[in-house]
């Protein structure tokens, strides 16, 4: 155990990829706590592996991971929600839409992200209240989750929140008018 954490903590991008994709069955809370904070690590891959593993992790690690959703770093808060979501980990939603007015844009998207792909209908006046977010990444994730859920938006309300020129908007927005 102490060589995992130590190769996690100062190992090269390679070797930390290596050890995580032997650790998505590990119930140990130390490791556990280690791999969530390389979903912040500079290398995008050893972020993405540290996702899979916590994904593929078979044990009862939900109650662990919806902890760290009250992590101080904005990564952590973000890519937690969505392995909760990919997850289908449901009781995490009540968490997760606390994350829906962090002060951080990525993770106000990544929680809506994570809601819309739970289904979590309860959720129908946050996503609606996200098209009126400053951030584009935020609406659109917002607007994904309305199409997805076949949410009824006003069409009014389409038109007051989206007055940027954004192609894939446009396209999303044509989806709900149907």
């Amino acid at each position: 155990m102490e060589n995992i954490l130590k190769v996690l903590e100062l190992g090269s991008a390679g070797e930390k990829i290596k050890i995580l994709e032997t650790l998505n069955d590990v119930n140990n809370p130390e490791i556990l706590e280690k791999i969530i904070s390389k979903l912040d690590d500079d290398n995008v891959e050893v972020r993405g592996e540290a996702f899979s593993a916590l994904l593929l992790n078979k044990n009862k690690i939900s109650d662990f991971l919806i902890h760290s959703l009250n992590a101080s770093n904005k990564n952590i808060r973000g890519f937690v929600s969505l392995v909760l979501a990919n997850r289908n980990e449901t009781s995490s939603i009540p968490e997760i839409i606390k994350l829906t007015k962090d002060e951080r844009s990525m993770v106000r998207s990544c929680a809506i992200g994570a809601l819309g792909y739970l289904k979590a209908k309860e959720s129908k006046d946050i996503f609606i209240d996200a098209l009126s977010d400053s951030n584009i990444e935020v609406k659109k994730s917002a607007l994904q989750a309305i199409i997805d859920l076949k949410i009824i938006v006003s069409k009014e309300k389409i038109n007051e929140c989206f007055k940027e020129k954004d192609s894939e908007i446009e396209k999303m927005v044509s989806l709900i008018k149907k």
